[in-house]
């Protein structure tokens, strides 16, 4: 049985918003909300500072702080941390290698494809028995 990610329009809007702005350097955030048997909520979605800063095109590392504040944040409000979005800027919405070996089982990995021309693809994977499934998204 796939997965489902439950990530409504506004939501999706936002991310596409922070892609949008970022480009054509890759940008990255939080996903926080709540598991349902298979399926992830998304009630907020965070951005964070990338700070890669030798290929910020192509790679992302996710501010320690900002992590850090979204979990707090997430505490506070009875939430989870469910997952990790980034983009990749003018390539496909699939999981890379590197993307690959910095993942962690059980969440949820959101790339947002993004060129000059705007947002393309918005894809959801979780990683399972050392390989990504692709989630379902649903508003």
């Amino acid at each position: 049985m796939m997965r489902t990610l439950v990530l409504a329009r506004n939501l999706g809007e936002r991310l596409g918003g922070y892609a949008r702005r970022a480009y054509p350097q890759e940008a990255c955030g939080v996903l926080l909300g709540k598991s349902a048997g298979d399926d992830r909520i998304v009630i907020s979605v965070h951005q964070a500072r990338n700070l890669n800063a030798e290929r910020p095109r192509d790679r992302y590392e996710l501010d320690p702080g900002d992590f850090l504040a979204a979990d707090e944040e997430a505490r506070k409000t009875g939430l989870d941390i469910v997952g990790i979005w980034h983009t990749h800027p003018d390539h496909p919405a699939q999981p890379s290698a590197t993307d690959r070996a910095a993942a962690w089982p059980g969440w949820s990995y959101v790339i947002v494809s993004v060129s000059c021309d705007g947002v393309g693809d918005v894809r959801s994977w979780c990683l399972s028995d050392d390989r990504f499934e692709e989630e379902a998204i649903r508003s």
